[in-house]
This record gives structure tokens, sequence and C-alpha cells, in this order.
């Protein structure tokens, strides 16, 4: 991280000094640089002639005391309080009253880090993220003791290096992590409570929700260790908040020593780096409907995608004998027809639905690439049958998974909306800021609040609700911000 930032320096065309205690490391540290100047121009990111003077701009510092006249200073030391804290007790003796230290944490309270210095107005939080020099976000952080002048100072620095700047508030995971943490966590709750398996959580979310990398893949990717200590954190700094409580499934992986790809197990095993599951296959071609007749009640966004989609696929909407009724909005639904029913579970289950025969199924828009689908004993054989025909014909992979409210796609994705209205609604950072964060920051494929308008806020409490309702778990209830968007119609800014 270290030297990534360093280079982001270096071209930005500001000097640079780097320092290291540990021996060797700084030379390690020159090396990546350097290489990444030269690497960087001729991949044609740079000019050459911006490596070369980029090259010249990086200065090495033996003693920590060289660093006396720097204007900014940000420390990249290991996650650890104390010696940041030791690190920033150093620094003010050593620089300026003017110079601005900033941490790049990605878990620590900056405030406390601040507590450590002579100037805690002085002190802020800059997050980059990895590797540094190719992610396009930086999330600046205010400690309760920060000063205008040193966000500004960051903010500068971080816009002088090409990065999309957001500022947070500081707390348990700042503003990008903390918006994150649902992904993980729901992901966790869903698979112990066998809603559905790893690698069906890790498809949904890649072909139906659009995710780069499956949750679970990316847990063990990033070290499921690891993540167990940021949950522990979390729970923690935030006193038992219920949505943010680690797993017993992650207490047990650490336990075990699997710890993901870099002990060759996780909760996928590796050959070549590679996690051993099957490729994801390209979708069903849509069409196929051939004049036959569905009807797509209910109202919303999922119901008007629906919609569309089966017109272009050649279905007939409507009808006075259709030969399946999609029932495609939340809510209760009372039907005597002998229709095949496929009824949506997002504000509750297939089983609170109480329908008989009927089949379960959940989507998101904007549809991906796969719907979810759910059956119980008395299920008919024939619905399932023209639910998974339907859904096909529109050009969508089914997976089968176990009932419960918003399955698994809706789970997670209200969870991540849920998330960002409280972060938002407790000043942590701006809307904008969320969406930007998590896109540009963690690679989702939208942010949880363009996600939420996609969706519709009021599908989003529903779903929610009716998790509430069967789990009576606080990691379910809404955040007041969605109640009251959803009461008022007020905008989210």
């Amino acid at each position: 991280m270290g030297a990534g930032i360093a280079q982001l320096g270096c071209l930005a065309r500001i000097e640079t000094l780097m320092h290291d205690p540990v021996p060797g490391a700084l030379e390690r540290g020159e090396k990546s640089v350097r290489s990444g100047l030269a690497k960087g121009a001729e991949r044609g990111r740079w000019s050459e002639e911006d490596a070369r003077e980029g090259d010249e701009r990086l200065r090495l510092c033996e003693q920590l005391e060289e660093l006396a006249d720097c204007d900014i200073v940000i420390e990249a030391a290991p996650e650890r309080p104390d010696l940041k804290r030791e690190l920033f007790e150093r620094l003010s003796e050593i620089c300026g009253d003017e110079t601005v230290l900033a941490s790049n944490t990605s878990s620590i309270l900056v405030s406390s880090l601040a507590a450590a210095a002579a100037h805690p107005e002085n002190v802020v939080g800059m997050h980059f993220f990895n590797p540094p020099p190719l992610m396009r976000l930086l999330e600046v952080i205010a400690a309760a003791q920060t000063s205008e002048r040193a966000l500004e100072m960051a903010r500068a620095l971080g816009e002088a290096m090409g990065k999309t700047v957001i500022v947070a508030s500081d707390g348990p995971g700042f503003l990008v992590n903390r918006c994150g943490r649902p992904v993980n966590g729901e992901s966790l709750r869903v698979l112990q409570e066998r809603v559905a398996t790893i690698e069906q959580i890790d498809r949904i979310a890649r072909l139906g929700g659009g995710f780069r990398m499956g949750p679970f893949e990316l847990m063990d990717l990033v070290g499921i260790d690891v993540g167990y200590e940021v949950a522990r954190s979390f729970n923690e700094q935030s006193f038992g908040e219920p949505r943010w409580k680690p797993s017993m499934l992650q207490a047990k992986m650490v336990a075990a020593g699997t710890l993901g790809r870099k002990t060759g197990r996780g909760w996928y095993s590796y050959e070549d780096g590679k996690p051993h599951r099957p490729d994801d296959e390209d979708p069903p071609e849509p069409g196929g409907g051939d004049g036959q007749q569905v009807a797509i009640t209910g109202e919303g966004a999922l119901a008007a995608a629906l919609r569309d989609r089966a017109r272009e696929a050649g279905f007939e909407l409507g009808g006075s004998n259709p030969e399946l009724i999609v029932h495609a909005a939340p809510g209760a639904l009372s039907t005597s027809r002998e229709t095949p029913l496929a009824v949506l579970c997002a504000d509750r289950s297939l089983a609170a639905h109480a329908i008989p025969g009927s089949v379960g199924f959940h989507l998101l828009p904007p549809l991906g690439k796969l719907v979810e689908l759910t059956r119980l004993p008395d299920t008919r054989a024939d619905a399932a049958e023209r639910a998974e025909g339907f859904f096909q014909a529109l050009g969508l992979h089914n997976e089968w998974v176990n009932d419960a409210p918003g399955l698994v796609l809706g789970r997670l994705v209200c969870q991540l909306v849920n998330e960002a209205l409280f972060a938002i609604g407790e000043g942590v950072g701006s809307a904008d800021d969320v969406d930007a964060g998590t896109t540009l920051g963690l690679n989702h494929p939208r942010g949880p609040v363009a996600w939420g308008r996609e969706i519709g806020f009021e599908h989003v409490l529903a779903t929610l609700d009716g998790l509430w309702e069967e789990r009576r778990e606080e990691r379910y209830r809404a955040a007041p911000l969605l109640r009251r968007i959803v009461a008022t119609g007020e905008s989210i800014s």
C-alpha cells in the first residue's frame, strides 16, 4: 500500500519521500515504485516522460526525521492501533505545527489516532483502496478533531493523484466498507439457514446481481481470517450492533485454518489459484413464447420489466385462459384459480403466501441472467415446470433454492440498500458518495441508492419487514430514513 501511494505521489508531480523502518522493506518499496512507473509507461497508462520525471521525484529516507519538512505525511503501517498512535506521537515531535498527518487505516477509528498527535486537528484519514495505482477511489475520513484545512489538503492531494474523492465521518468501516458489509454478512446468514449452498449464493450474486465475484469467492480472496477480524472489529466498535454480528461459520473456518486462497482451501479448494467451481454459462436465448398466454400481475418496476421481456419473447399477455399466472409484486395474493401460479417471494416466503400448489420466484430489476425459484412439498409439478419454461424463454437461468423472504439476492441487495440509508441518515456520507464508494471502491455493479431507486424503496422496505416478521431478528430492522422515504416520498441526497 505504501509503495502504491508513493507511486501516485510521484505521478502527481509531487516531491515524494518514502520511509520504512523494517530492514529491506524500503528497498523493496523503492523497487515496487520504480517498476510500477516503468510498467505503466509500457502499457500506455502514462508517458515515458511522466515515468522518468516521477522516478526523479522519489526520495528514500532512512530516518523518520527526514520527513520534518513535509506538508503532509501518509502512514501505511500495519493495522495496529498502538503502532499507529506511537507513529503519530513521533511525527508530531518531528514535523511542523502545520503538517497534516494522514492515516491509510481501513478499520481503526481515526479519532483515536488523532488523540495521540500534538495537533489532533491536523490528523485525517486517507483510505486508499488496493492496489492504489489502479483503484479510482479515495475515501477521506474526518475524525472528531479534524479541521477543515486538513480535510481540504487531503481532498486536494487525492484529486491531484487522479482519484475520485469522497468524504466520510469517522466510524466503524467509515462509509465504503460499512456500506459493503451486508454482502458478506447476509450471505453467511443465508448459508447458515441452508437457504442455498455456497456455490448457489455465489452464482446468484454473479448472474442474478451482476457482481464480478461471488461473496464467498471474495472472502477467500481477501482471507477468511481477515474478514473475521474485520467483523469482530465492527462488532466491538458498535457495541454489538446486530447487523454487524460476526458469523460462527467464519469462526469455525479460522479455527480450522482454512483461510482461503492463501492456504489453498477456504470456502472453495484452489488449483492454480482459481476456485474449483463450474464456469458460468451464457443464459439461454430469449424467445419461444409463440403466442402462449401468460398473466403478469402486480405493479412496480419488476412487473413492468417482466412484461417487457415477455412481449419480446413472444408471449401474449393477459387473455381469458393463461397457462401461467406470474404475480410480480410484494403483497398478499388470493386466488382460487386452477391456473399454475408463480408468486414473488419478496415480502414473505412461499410458505407465508399459503397458496396451495404455487411455486415461488425472485429476481430484481434490472433483470440479470438468472431467476431464483423455490417450491414446497405441495407445489404442483406443472406449476414448477411452467415457471421454469417461462423464465427460460425470457433468457434466464433457473436456480432452485429453499424458501425464505427475498430468497438470496433479495436479501443481499435489500440489506445493502438498508445499510446505506442507515449511514446516510446518520450523516456518515451522502447518497452520491455511497454509490461512488461502492462502485469504485468495491466494484459493485451499481450503488445501493441507485439500486433502491431501480427496485423501488417500497419493495426494499417490504422485503425487510417480511424478513423481520418471519425471523424476528434485529438485523432486519429498517433504517428510519428508509421508512421516511417510503412514507413521505422525499428525495434522498
